[in-house]
């Protein structure tokens, strides 16, 4: 899943992509870099981020999907907002990604009715707060809890099973320590039957690895070692800024879990 944010305040590419036809390029790049699709969003959930009017994000993003959609590119939008949701459906998006888990009913009957797939995060608070001391007895268990429970509600609501894809929200309301721990324990998620979707790409907690704060462009190979991993445990789909460089690790680790080119 490549990323195009289309956004003034992301952690790591935000202004980059000023307009519709920069973002539409960048999209298209990633696809010839070897993304399956292309993940679409206006409003940034870094760390403190405040919340985007929904007349904000809709230029932002609509236009980028349709013109991607256009294009042939297989499209997701990046977002908790049914208005939004139901907008980039409309415009041929086939994929929510939505960071607060499915729990807006409204989202819920908008995915629902447009026989959409969904990416359902988990994510402790909101972005403003969300990294204030969380706290949790049993991280995997606890977040393994929540997204089973989210996804079974998603069905409920008229979602198909096999629409449904699970994300452990790595650096969403989660410590150092929580991210690791998460990290080393993917197959849990596995397990569950939902593919599991992970985003680790250029985030905080691997500059804290690294012990430095340069540009976050600069922690690729931190984030291809998380993809590696993640990859071996079964993870199906990997969310990341640079696709040339991931596609080449994600080749790699499969071709030597097959023991075949």
């Amino acid at each position: 899943m490549g990323i195009v944010n289309v956004t003034p305040d992301s952690f790591s590419d935000g202004g980059t992509l000023q307009t519709t036809d920069q973002a539409v390029a960048h999209g298209l790049r990633l696809v010839g870099d070897g993304a399956d699709f292309i993940d679409v969003g206006g409003e940034s959930t870094r760390p403190g981020a405040q919340p985007l009017p929904v007349e904000e994000e809709l230029p932002r993003v609509i236009p980028v999907i349709e013109r991607l959609v256009a294009e042939g590119v297989t499209t997701s939008v990046d977002t908790y907002k049914p208005e939004v949701a139901e907008a980039a459906l409309n415009a041929g998006a086939v994929v929510v990604n939505d960071v607060t888990g499915l729990t807006d009913p409204d989202m819920q009957r908008v995915v629902a009715a447009a026989d959409a797939g969904v990416v359902i995060m988990h994510m402790r608070g909101k972005p403003a707060t969300m990294q204030d001391d969380p706290q949790y007895d049993d991280v995997v268990g606890e977040v393994t809890g929540f997204l089973v429970d989210r996804a079974a509600e998603a069905e409920r609501a008229g979602i198909a099973r096999q629409a449904i894809a699970i994300d452990p929200g790595i650096g969403f309301g989660k410590t150092i320590d929580h991210n690791l721990t998460l990290l080393g324990n993917l197959r849990v998620l596995v397990e569950t039957g939902y593919p599991v979707v992970l985003g680790t790409s250029r985030k905080g907690f691997l500059g804290r690895i690294l012990g430095h704060g340069g540009p976050a462009a600069e922690r690729d190979p931190a984030t291809g070692a998380t993809v590696a991993l993640a990859i071996e445990q079964g993870v199906a789909t990997v969310r990341v800024h640079n696709v040339g460089f991931t596609t080449q690790i994600a080749r790699t680790v499969e071709a030597i879990m097959r023991g075949t080119v």
